[in-house]
């Protein structure tokens, strides 16, 4: 049985969830956007694709990927190239139009809005617009964001009309990297301001099945990501928080899968609550990003990809729960820009209690940037204990015996 799984060439799931295919006796099939120019550069047989031309892309894929009973995708682009596949060989996905409201910070809120899920106030400007009347507009506190961006990258919290206007001016920066520039996503061009909501920030993992969401896990971040930017960290599972509060989020994540139309795939959702209850963050339709899935495990070791495969070729899935009482992981964040050179300490931080493992996945020579320009991690710390209070206290002990070195890099300039 052949399953697709379209994802980035280097992404840290995509090799994770081809092995997890061949455990289950499956044929993985790999569509990724590697060169299309050259002979199997990665040895893994893969379908090249063209993210940013995913109608495209599928249209060529069609015939090569025909026979294939599944399919799964890791990450935002990745999985709108799904969709279009998905459409041509009407195999189970979510609908291309739903991916790409849930991709669109702006569309998105709009759907959320006439679901009736609380939603911030928030407007769109171009990125030529002038800073001065889009300030003028904006209630204080706010919060900055490039529409099309995900993972917290070049979000920006302003508290007044002085780090408003430095907020635009470095998010605009950040959009005119070459690296963006190279294939243009026109939601780009627009940065969206919206209200700062205050709060205590949870992660939701579930699939969707026939437009019903079935719920994973809910993780706590228990860092407080008031800003200026928004780097995460931690996240434990279960969560430590009320009963009411889960079946809150629960209930407000299911309306968000029927505003935005999603109906057969992986979600991963994020939200904020207060006493205004659940405020919607993020609504993506693909599984929770990095090595952060090696942190769920069910009935005795099933791990997040095989439950993701298994459902993708419509499987009948048992009841599923978490392994042990709790579990967790931390995002290893940058402590400084510059050229990687290595890690001391991993022995150390593996000598923790409750640790189960220590992945520094940077590469000496690799230049890292923090938030809001920098969009990776230098790697992961996984824990599983009594409780998610141990399991928080494990991480931030672990990370503190990690040391970097880091070589200065000259800064990257923005084209013009």
């Amino acid at each position: 049985m052949k399953v697709l799984i379209v994802a980035s060439k280097l992404g840290y799931q995509t090799r994770v969830l081809a092995q997890a295919a061949e455990r289950l006796g499956l044929e993985p099939v790999m569509a990724t956007d590697r060169c299309g120019s050259m002979d199997d550069p990665w040895l893994d047989h893969a379908f090249p694709l063209k993210f940013h031309r995913p109608e495209e892309s599928a249209r060529r894929a069609e015939n090569a990927l025909r026979g294939v009973q599944g399919i799964v995708a890791v990450g935002d682009k990745p999985a709108l190239a799904a969709a279009y596949i998905a459409r041509r060989l009407q195999l189970p996905f979510h609908p291309v139009k739903a991916v790409e409201a849930a991709g669109n910070k702006d569309l998105s809120r709009r759907k959320l809005a006439r679901s009736g899920l609380p939603v911030p106030k928030f407007f769109s400007v171009a990125l030529n617009f002038n800073v001065e009347e889009a300030c003028a507009r904006a209630k204080f506190p706010c919060v900055l964001k490039p529409i099309g961006l995900s993972g917290s990258r070049g979000v920006i919290r302003a508290n007044n009309p002085d780090e408003f206007a430095a907020a635009f001016h470095r998010i605009r920066n950040l959009l005119e990297l070459p690296e963006l520039l190279r294939h243009r996503d026109p939601t780009l061009n627009f940065i969206q301001v919206e209200d700062y909501i205050s709060g205590k920030e949870f992660a939701l993992e579930g699939v969707v099945t026939g437009g019903k969401l079935r719920t994973l896990a809910i993780c706590d971040k228990p860092d407080p990501l008031e800003g200026p930017f928004f780097e995460e960290t931690i996240y434990t599972t279960p969560s430590r928080h009320s009963a009411k509060t889960q079946k809150a989020l629960r209930e407000s994540t299911q309306r968000a899968v029927e505003a935005l139309g999603l109906t057969d795939g992986p979600l991963h959702a994020e939200a904020r609550v207060n006493r205004e209850g659940v405020w919607m963050l993020e609504v993506a339709a693909r599984p929770i990003g990095g090595l952060c899935a090696r942190m769920m495990r069910f009935n005795g070791g099933m791990p997040l990809e095989e439950v993701l495969l298994r459902h993708a070729l419509r499987e009948r899935l048992p009841k599923l729960q978490l392994d042990g009482p709790a579990a967790g992981v931390m995002m290893i964040p940058i402590p400084r820009d510059g050229v990687y050179q290595g890690c001391r300490g991993t022995k150390e931080a593996a000598k923790v209690e409750w640790i189960e493992g220590v992945e520094i996945t940077a590469k000496p020579g690799q230049v890292f940037r923090r938030l809001p320009e920098g969009g990776s991690y230098l790697g992961f710390l996984f824990a599983r204990a009594e409780s998610p209070e141990t399991v928080e206290a494990s991480l931030r002990q672990a990370h503190g015996r990690l040391k970097f070195d880091f070589a200065t890099t000259l800064p990257v300039l923005p084209r013009r």
